[in-house]
């Protein structure tokens, strides 16, 4: 994850890239049940301007919940996935169309007029 984050820009103007995607966060663990990661994944998206979704999954022995043929086997662990990627679509299908309008800030909208005003106001343009 941190290096797809690195190569992500941070900023187009005032917007970020991510900004209106809809992000579920999920982890396996080779050992014990940890939200750690996934708190951190949460504020991370939260960061980068996704939308975030309330639902997330954490697997515990992550090696033992998986059958022969790499498939995950039924189980609550199982079922907690399947519940946090139906709510990912949800959220997804509920936002797409709107999310503009639910990430647009005023400070951004100021900036990008800013940067706008300067770009077409620059000294090269007006020597030529």
């Amino acid at each position: 994850m941190k290096a797809q984050i690195d190569w992500i820009p941070l900023a187009m103007g005032a917007v970020r890239p991510t900004q209106g995607k809809t992000l579920a966060v999920m982890q396996v663990c080779g050992g014990s049940q940890s939200f750690n990661a996934v708190n951190q994944l949460r504020i991370l998206g939260r960061w980068m301007r996704l939308i975030t979704i309330p639902n997330q999954s954490s697997v515990p022995k992550a090696f033992a919940e998986f059958d022969e043929h790499d498939r995950m086997k039924p189980s609550p662990y199982y079922d907690r996935m399947v519940d946090v990627m139906e709510e990912l679509i949800k959220f997804t299908l509920l936002t797409r169309g709107c999310a503009d309008y639910l990430v647009d800030r005023y400070s951004e909208r100021k900036e990008s007029a800013e940067e706008l005003s300067r770009r077409v106001n620059q000294r090269s343009i007006r020597q030529e």
